[in-house]
């Protein structure tokens, strides 16, 4: 199962890296996140002994994947809100602000 993981893994940082990055660059930071995560598993199914979701290598595994995560949901928010505003028309992208 656990080689199973890692392809899985390796086949979506594949995709976001060569076919979602022509969208967006952010998904040049996702794609290669899971190209780690996709190496983290297989580095624990080929050498259990390692442990590599315990002690220090989890630590640095939930480490790296809060930053992504923090940098990730960060990029998406952003993204969101401005195409929000471009679906609604809102008056900070026409230059109509009201007068108050």
């Amino acid at each position: 199962m656990q080689y199973f993981y890692a392809i899985m893994w390796f086949v979506v940082g594949l995709i976001l890296l060569f076919a979602m990055s022509k969208e967006n660059k952010i998904f040049i930071l996702a794609g290669g996140f899971f190209l780690v995560l996709g190496g983290w598993w297989l580095a624990d199914a080929i050498r259990p002994e390692l442990k590599m979701f315990e002690g220090g290598w989890g630590i640095a595994l939930k480490c790296v994947t809060g930053a992504a995560l923090v940098i990730l949901t960060a990029a998406f928010v952003k993204e969101y809100r401005k195409k929000s505003r471009e679906a609604a028309g809102s008056p900070e992208d026409d230059g109509d602000r009201p007068d108050f």
